[in-house]
């Protein structure tokens, strides 16, 4: 597996671009925030003559802003891998990737597979993975101890945990019960036995919370002033945290860390499918790649970034993820209609109760 994800793969020196681009005059992406530096966007455009055009958004709202337009307004869109199908299946908002345009041999294959599963629609595939982390466990190790989800409830941790009522908690503290939540995506009564299991569960739990966080900052720096001991997160902002403070560490769970997958789609009416088709063709350079990782903390889908990354990061990501934990990533499934109602109704009963 580290041959697949490491980051020490080998550089594929793909440079290049139809020189017909050039007559292409912008290329608009909705993204999320740092996926698109603008040292990045200044390079692409002196090597194609293209201009980007950046709208910062996150899912739910690319699936609105897409929903509204029937796909157009833009050219490129980045969703995670698990809103495609779904908004797809109901809305026709994206159109399929052509793999004869793509420099394949740029993408870690198993990330290809993951996305490939999670991302097609009657034999069509939709997106291509650009960026993934993962959700697990940081803790204070001078001030206490977890090894998987459910710690965080333990006694001795009393007022002294943080967590984020949003879905990646329901799916941490079912996978630490023993269960697989994603198995039970297809039976919407069983999922929801599941889910009231699980609120119950951190009903019981919320004498352990210091603060529900809503941002990065609130979180850290609660870390920082010792405050939180422990808490669910995600995986660079607890190595950031290990970089100022060696006592604190990222954990993977011992039911196995949650993976996400942030993607490249194309929107069903975007007008300059060739200016995408070469955009992500530069960013997954493995040069190009690392400088992403850079702007963003999250690791890329290319290959042969290890070169070009920071040696610090890379022995962090290293000590976290061994074979093993990568083997045990539980990758979020396309979410089927109708879940995440459920999951709301359950997380706005968590946050009610006293």
């Amino acid at each position: 597996m580290r041959k697949i994800f490491g980051l020490a793969a080998l550089c594929l020196c793909l440079t290049g671009v139809d020189g017909a681009l050039a007559a292409s005059s912008k290329l608009r992406i909705i993204t999320w925030a740092d996926y698109v530096p603008p040292d990045l966007v200044a390079d692409f455009k002196k090597e194609t003559g293209i201009d980007v055009e950046v709208t910062l958004s996150n899912n739910e709202e690319m699936i609105s802003k897409l929903r509204a337009t029937g796909g157009a307004g833009y050219d490129l869109a980045q969703p995670s891998q698990d809103r495609i199908v779904s908004v797809q299946r109901e809305f026709g908002v994206y159109k399929p990737i052509d793999y004869s345009k793509v420099k394949l041999g740029q993408f870690q294959p198993a990330l290809l597979d993951v996305v490939k599963r999670n991302a097609t629609l009657d034999g069509q595939v939709y997106a291509l993975p650009y960026l993934w982390g993962t959700d697990g466990l940081v803790v204070n190790t001078r001030i206490a101890h977890v090894g998987d989800y459910l710690d965080l409830c333990r006694p001795e941790l009393r007022g002294k945990t943080s967590m984020r009522l949003r879905r990646p908690l329901l799916m941490g503290f079912a996978f630490g019960m023993g269960k697989d939540p994603f198995a039970l995506y297809g039976q919407p009564a069983a999922y929801q036995a599941l889910m009231d299991e699980v609120g119950a569960r951190l009903i019981a739990c919320k004498p352990n919370v210091k603060f529900y966080y809503d941002n990065k900052d609130q979180l850290l720096n609660g870390f920082r002033s010792g405050e939180v001991a422990a808490a669910m997160m995600w995986d660079t902002g607890g190595w950031k945290l290990n970089r100022e403070n060696p006592d604190i560490q990222y954990v993977v769970p011992r039911s196995g860390a949650l993976g996400w997958i942030d993607t490249f789609a194309l929107p069903a009416r975007g007008r300059n499918d060739a200016a995408a088709y070469a955009w992500i063709n530069f960013v997954m350079r493995p040069a190009n790649a690392a400088r992403v990782i850079r702007s963003v903390g999250s690791f890329s889908a290319a290959v042969g970034t290890g070169p070009f990354t920071d040696p610090k990061l890379k022995a962090q990501f290293a000590a976290s993820f061994p074979d093993a934990a990568l083997r045990a990533i539980h990758w979020y499934p396309a979410i089927p209609p109708g879940l995440e109602e459920m999951e709301g109704k359950v997380l706005d009963r968590v946050k009610a109760a006293n």
